[in-house]
């Protein structure tokens, strides 16, 4: 009896331990959710109805959507959690763009710029000029710049006022897959997103006329003092046609960004022939203008072959908009895969990704798991907590 009680007591305390990360640890718990439905946590293109995108594209991630209706036409890994670079700059604005009259006039300090990073992307902004709040949502649109958004993140409240709301933002919108670090994009551990979440996150600004104002515009004049001004240019190079590369036919914006090491990021949106498209490509092969040209073919695919795809997922509804908080795959769970987080890479260069299981699946798999250690008397080993962004030497846009 003795030994039978030693037995059972070690067996709670192993499934105690065993359930732990999926009953306390909320935001792992939420991040692991399948949300747009259960192909979209698979690994690999996913495609319906339709001859598939280009082969030749390189982005560890990609996503193709129906702007109006919210359908995913095809996707890649849509739910891989990597570092966004400055394309986060879109949940910014949706978390702040409307808190300020775009007249309001803020003159700049240096406390305001205090906490910039070294080797941020930088409109130009200077202490004692003082700015128009459309001219500081210029800087962010067009310039990237972190200037930009950390004087407005200081009118906010702060910095670490402005994470929390725009991490709000994120659960609200379902863009479960977003850890919020900096309101800028700049590198830090753990600040990660996905090209659904990324989507999910421009087609809301687009909602918005100021949003879709700001990012389809291509120069304005921006303050250097006195009555004098400066030309800014938009970094998008499918809007302005820079760098080598043909404007794209219809493209109404929306955000770009680089990192070291996130390289390329990229969210665009096109509108031909009365219907709107939503692409976001993350992390393609290193080159200039990849990303954009990765970014085009989609685009072209998705306005030429893939008229005839049907959904594969869904872009869901804010929860504050009357969307249901579990999605379209009710019922149901992702847990961690064995190897890591979803969109984990692993020691040996490939991807992990979500796996749907029933909550009953998923008791089965604790209960052997915890008999399984408790026979082998085996120390568990701890899983990573998912892809860690490593701080990198600048922001470029």
């Amino acid at each position: 009896m003795r030994e039978c009680s030693r037995l059972s007591r070690r067996a709670v305390l192993g499934l105690t331990a065993a359930a732990l990360p999926l009953s306390t640890v909320t935001d792992a718990a939420a991040a692991t959710t399948v949300v747009g439905g259960e192909r979209l946590a698979r690994t690999g293109v996913q495609v319906r109805g339709a001859s598939g995108p280009p082969e030749k594209l390189t982005a560890r991630a990609w996503l193709v959507a129906d702007r109006a209706s919210g359908e995913v036409l095809a996707s890649f890994d849509a739910h891989r959690r990597l570092a966004p670079a400055s394309t986060l700059k879109m949940l910014f604005a949706d978390t702040v763009l409307k808190k300020f009259d775009r007249a309001r006039r803020y003159k700049v300090t240096d406390a305001d710029l205090a906490d910039v990073p070294d080797g941020s992307s930088l409109v130009g902004i200077k202490p004692g000029i003082t700015y128009t709040v459309e001219q500081l949502w210029q800087g962010v649109f067009l310039r990237s710049g972190n200037d930009a958004v950390h004087v407005l993140s200081r009118m906010n409240g702060g910095l670490a006022a402005t994470v929390a709301e725009m991490q709000a933002k994120a659960k609200d919108l379902q863009a479960l897959d977003t850890h919020v670090v900096s309101p800028d994009g700049y590198d830090h551990e753990g600040q990660l997103s996905s090209a659904y979440d990324l989507t999910l996150i421009a087609r809301h600004g687009l909602k918005d006329a100021d949003f879709r104002g700001y990012c389809g515009t291509r120069t304005a004049d921006f303050p250097a003092g006195g009555k004098k001004t400066f030309q800014i240019q938009n970094t998008d190079r499918l809007l302005t046609g820079a760098w080598g590369l043909k404007t794209y036919e219809g493209l109404i914006g929306v955000k770009n960004g680089y990192t070291s090491h996130a390289g390329n990021t990229f969210t665009g949106a096109a509108t031909r022939g009365g219907r709107t498209l939503l692409v976001t490509v993350m992390h393609p092969e290193s080159g200039g203008n990849t990303v954009y040209e990765e970014t085009a073919a989609l685009l072209d695919w998705g306005f030429g072959p893939g008229r005839s795809a049907r959904p594969v997922g869904m872009l869901v509804t804010p929860l504050s908009e009357g969307g249901a908080s579990e999605g379209p795959v009710s019922g149901r769970q992702t847990v961690r895969a064995a190897a890591g987080a979803p969109g984990v890479v692993t020691a040996g260069g490939g991807s992990t990704g979500p796996v749907a299981l029933t909550a009953g699946a998923g008791a089965l798999a604790l209960l052997g798991a915890g008999a399984w250690a408790l026979r082998r008397r085996r120390t568990r080993a701890a899983t990573p907590e998912g892809e860690r962004a490593e701080p990198a030497a600048g922001e470029r846009h």
